[in-house]
């Protein structure tokens, strides 16, 4: 039955029914129950197609993964799709995943969602201190929520991960185990969780009256690779670190083979701390100590204020911070006294 004939059936207006079965809290409670209970019972059920239409909407949301992307996700991206599906299942809601080999395709391919499908509202992460994608969501009004910060443009909607609780924290622990040379191996600098990992880096070592030296900062792609060739630099140093912080668990993972490359043992006689924690990184033949997040729970809460920014509710009640907690395992380590031969 369409909902002319099921408001008949329950005796009420197409409008009251209408808005009992969307939500709409103009509605008597009671009389919203009853309403919902009839339906049940009548197993009738609204065309979500036809709602959407006469809304205007296309009752679709997309999640654009961040570039460089290998494969098509990493285990944090695919956690999070998991997380912001979970919670979209409950709506009219469809969620559409993309991807980019890189920031300007990515840019393009969020114009491209946004021309000719008309999504409702779009995720992304890996923000930039200045962010077109941020700029052009906000020119053309559309909905959207990040993982992450930035200084583009108005107040906008955000979950974001505080690194620079993984850079303090971090060097704090290898302060606390006794190394005097920590380096930290960053993100590229374009990203705007480098910048705020770097700053609670030097905060720590200004804790512990410990000198800032631009030396022992390198940055590395988010990759494996990448953040093996950027250790061995940082190893073929004069005066080496005995310590490398990594703002990613894949950089970790490069960093640690390029230590036993050289014949050195991570995390008895260089150790290394990552951030995001790869599942893989604890099957690591030295585990992998890294900084952790939810990252399920985070997907929901994306989506969660995704619909939050859909109903056009102020910016700055939609951002949150949270607080990532470091998982010790056994790649970071206290320095080596001894001399190797």
């Amino acid at each position: 039955m369409n909902l002319t004939e099921f408001a008949k059936r329950v005796g009420y207006s197409v409008s009251t029914v209408s808005r009992a079965l969307n939500g709409y809290h103009d509605v008597n409670e009671d009389t919203r129950r009853e309403i919902i209970r009839a339906a049940e019972a009548l197993g009738y059920a609204a065309d979500p197609s036809a709602r959407r239409l006469r809304k205007g909407n296309s009752g679709l949301v997309a999640f654009v993964l961040s570039s460089p992307q290998k494969q098509f996700a990493s285990p944090f991206f695919l956690d999070m799709i998991v997380g912001v599906n979970e919670r979209l299942r409950d709506t009219e809601l469809q969620l559409i995943v993309t991807s980019a080999p890189s920031f300007e395709a990515e840019l393009e391919s969020l114009k491209q969602l946004v021309q000719r499908q008309r999504v409702d509202g779009v995720i992304f992460a890996r923000t930039r201190k200045h962010d077109d994608r941020i700029e052009y969501l906000q020119d053309k009004k559309v909905p959207f929520v990040t993982h992450g910060r930035s200084e583009t443009g108005e107040p906008f909607a955000y979950l974001d991960i505080d690194h620079e609780v993984v850079g303090r924290d971090g060097c704090a622990r290898f302060i606390a185990l006794g190394h005097q040379r920590i380096a930290l191996l960053n993100t590229p600098d374009e990203l705007m969780f480098s910048h705020h990992r770097l700053q609670g880096y030097k905060t720590a070592l200004a804790a512990a009256n410990m000198p800032f030296d631009p030396v022992l900062v390198v940055e590395a792609d988010l990759t494996e690779e990448a953040g093996a060739a950027a250790a061995l630099k940082l190893l073929a140093k004069d005066n080496p670190p005995t310590a490398i912080l990594c703002g990613n668990d894949l950089v970790a993972m490069g960093a640690m083979r390029a230590i036993s490359e050289i014949g050195r043992l991570p995390g008895q006689e260089v150790g290394v701390i990552g951030s995001d924690d790869n599942p893989f990184g604890r099957h690591m033949v030295v585990p992998l100590t890294t900084f952790t997040s939810p990252r399920i729970e985070a997907g929901k809460r994306i989506a969660e204020l995704l619909l939050g920014a859909i109903d056009r509710q102020p910016a700055t009640k939609l951002q949150e911070l949270w607080r990532p907690e470091l998982v010790l395992r056994g790649s970071d380590g206290p320095p080596r006294r001894e001399t190797r031969p």
